[in-house]
């Protein structure tokens, strides 16, 4: 990786940071608005790009809330990268509409799904509503920026060393 890329990778994980403290109301503190940098960077830069700034984002978003879950947060990590590859890819392959519902239900029905094992169904039927309009809010701010932020990332330097 080179020096541009790797600030505007720095850049994306600080707007991340500061999506963090925007929380949603919920009842676990974590829910924030801190996925479309990843979002965004897994569109304007690259889907593994995004899927690190889902990781390190989610990860300072439990930080700043205290780790309710405890390491609970290393498995939503971890879902969220996943989550913002799979967006990333879909959305430069032209299908936008299927990446931004997958990312809406993946990440607000289906990414919950183990706490009804290591906690109870009753905190998962809690939690999803908080989920699904962070969900959207989250897209929706994605899908309004990337055209708005496309011409900035449009230069061959950022997509060469990406590659690298």
């Amino acid at each position: 990786m080179k020096g541009k890329f790797v600030s505007w990778l720095a850049m994306f994980i600080a707007l991340s940071v500061v999506g963090a403290a925007l929380k949603i109301p919920a009842i676990v503190g974590s829910v924030a608005l801190d996925a479309f940098p990843a979002l965004l960077a897994a569109v304007l830069l690259s889907s593994g790009a995004g899927a690190m700034v889902a990781a390190f984002g989610h990860l300072l978003s439990a930080v700043l809330s205290g780790f309710p879950l405890g390491p609970m947060h290393f498995l939503i990590a971890a879902e969220m990268a996943v989550l913002v590859w799979i967006f990333g890819n879909l959305y430069k392959n032209s299908k936008k509409f299927l990446a931004a519902a997958l990312f809406i239900v993946g990440n607000a029905i289906v990414a919950p799904i183990p706490f009804i094992f290591f906690m109870n169904k009753g905190f998962f039927l809690a939690i999803v509503p908080s989920l699904l309009i962070g969900s959207i809010i989250n897209t929706g701010i994605t899908l309004m920026a990337i055209p708005r932020l496309a011409s900035l990332f449009s230069n061959q330097f950022i997509k060469n060393e990406a590659k690298q």
